[in-house]
């Protein structure tokens, strides 16, 4: 009984299917992962070329499939257009279309007479192409009231497209042109989750830029322009990267009215011990912070409630309890649970003695 059991099991994880970073750029989306949820019908997230034979999931559908697409029976409301040297959007669409792949092609527009005849599209995945300038400046999406999924990574657009769907929950820029946000760039999407920005060309934040984003998770400002960390950040955010910017100091609130933060990423900033204050990471719900590869030199003061915290590849050569603990006692200790210190300019041997009455639930150190 048990093996049926745990088979049982497995075919229920199998429902999930996830593409996360570790993927070639084309299919990366951005860098994080994409989930896709077989018991609600949605398709596979993977590219069908080289996958399967054709003949095997075109069979037998007897819907129209415009050409140059994979038409798989399987998800009878998916177009597998991507890597297909597609110059653009195939015409015809199905009216029934909620999922069209077209990434990894040479298109450079999407025409608001094509994306017309999809009015249920709920994924558009147009990564790696050749869109320029300010796509969508005109209300090409704004009646696709069903679009969920809204992904351009990898394209060469100067701005952030304009008149999106309300109902919007992900919103993936990535590795663009994008030197500037509107004053009012994402006011109307308040059910948005995710917002990568990422890879792009943006110095600032205008104070009413992320007005209307009261739902966003995950926010992804990484390998811009920022010489230091931006204001005007929505409160809603519980993961913030902002790593691969050019910061030589934190001010002591860059981080405030952040209440919900959960995981900070900072690495590769140029970050230096005399540019961080005691109370730059102050933040009560703080669970994992990320400062690898800066000029640390000091171990800087985190938040009791932090459990994951890297820096590896610093120039660390000072451990300091205090950085940890405040106060030692039975109910005073940090909650650390995983420490990187590898890669530092400090061995185990010049740990102080007293850090594992600090540190006393901590399960690995590197170091």
């Amino acid at each position: 009984m048990a093996p049926l059991c745990a088979g049982a099991l497995l075919c229920v994880l199998c429902v999930w299917e996830c593409v996360g970073a570790s993927n070639p750029s084309h299919v990366d989306y951005g860098g994080v992962s994409l989930w896709s949820d077989r018991l609600l019908g949605e398709p596979s997230v993977m590219s069908l070329n080289d996958r399967l034979d054709p003949r095997r999931y075109q069979a037998h559908n007897p819907g129209s499939c415009p050409n140059g697409c994979f038409c798989p029976i399987q998800w009878p409301t998916a177009l597998y257009c991507d890597q297909r040297a597609l110059t653009s959007v195939p015409a015809d669409l199905p009216g029934d279309t909620q999922y069209l792949f077209l990434q990894g092609n040479n298109i450079s527009s999407l025409p608001s007479s094509v994306l017309a005849e999809a009015p249920a599209l709920r994924w558009l995945i147009v990564d790696q192409n050749q869109l320029e300038g300010e796509l969508l400046r005109g209300p090409v999406l704004q009646n696709h009231t069903e679009l969920r999924y809204l992904f351009a990574n990898h394209n060469r657009l100067t701005a952030v497209p304009q008149g999106l769907p309300g109902g919007l929950r992900q919103l993936r820029l990535a590795y663009n042109q994008i030197s500037s946000l509107g004053a009012d760039a994402f006011q109307h999407l308040q059910n948005l989750t995710v917002l990568l920005l990422q890879g792009n060309r943006l110095q600032t934040i205008p104070s009413n830029s992320f007005t209307g984003l009261l739902a966003l998770d995950l926010l992804d400002l990484g390998e811009n322009r920022f010489k230091a960390v931006p204001t005007y950040l929505p409160p809603s955010v519980q993961q913030l990267y902002l790593s691969g910017n050019n910061f030589s100091e934190l001010g002591e609130g860059s981080f405030a009215g952040l209440d919900r933060l959960k995981y900070l990423r900072l690495s590769r900033c140029g970050l230096q011990s005399p540019g961080v204050p005691l109370a730059a990471f102050n933040v009560s719900t703080l669970v994992e912070l990320d400062l690898s590869y800066n000029r640390l030199a000091v171990t800087p003061t985190v938040p009791a409630s932090l459990q994951y915290l890297y820096l590896e590849a610093n120039e660390i050569q000072e451990f300091k309890v205090s950085s940890f603990c405040q106060d030692k006692g039975p109910l005073s200790y940090s909650r650390m649970r995983i420490l990187r210190l590898d890669g530092n300019k400090m061995s185990y041997s010049q740990l102080p003695v007293d850090w594992v009455y600090c540190l006393r639930v901590l399960h690995n150190i590197f170091i």
